[in-house]
C-alpha cells in the first residue's frame, strides 16, 4: 500500500532493479539509486492482480484501462492531506508546532501565580 497516492490502481515493475513498487517516492525511499527510465513499461494491476506491459512511445487513451480486467488506472491521484492547519513549516517535516490533546499539558502557569496578595488587600 502506498503512502504518498493512495488510490493508486497498479504497481510498475522498476526497470532498474525489477523490483515492484506503487510510485517513484516508494522507490527512492528504498533505493540507493535514482529510477531509470524507459518507454516500455511493466504493470500489476490490484484489482485483478495480472501483469500487462504497455509501450510508452504510442500510449494513447485506450491504454489508461487493464487490458485484463478494464480497470482504469490512470485516474487522477489522491494524495495524503495534513488535518492539521498550522503556519510554519509542513507538519510532517516538522511538529513542533503541532499540541497533541491527547498529552496531558501542565497546567497554565505564570510568574503571578505564586504571589500572596491577600496580605496587601486589608
Amino acid at each position: 500500500m502506498c503512502k504518498h497516492i493512495l488510490n493508486a490502481q497498479v504497481s510498475i515493475r522498476a526497470p532498474c532493479c525489477q523490483k515492484w513498487f506503487d510510485c517513484p517516492e516508494c522507490h527512492a525511499e528504498v533505493s540507493d539509486h535514482k529510477l531509470r527510465k524507459t518507454n516500455e513499461m511493466t504493470f500489476i494491476c490490484k484489482k485483478c492482480k495480472k501483469p500487462f506491459r504497455k509501450d510508452m512511445t504510442a500510449y494513447e487513451e485506450s491504454d489508461e484501462y487493464c487490458p485484463h480486467c478494464d480497470n482504469h488506472y490512470v485516474i487522477e491521484a489522491k494524495i495524503p492531506q495534513a488535518v492539521v492547519g498550522v503556519e510554519g513549516e509542513d507538519a510532517r517535516k516538522d511538529a513542533r508546532m503541532i499540541k497533541d490533546e491527547r498529552v496531558k499539558q501542565d497546567a497554565y502557569r505564570s510568574i503571578f501565580t505564586d504571589l500572596d496578595v491577600s496580605d496587601r488587600l486589608g
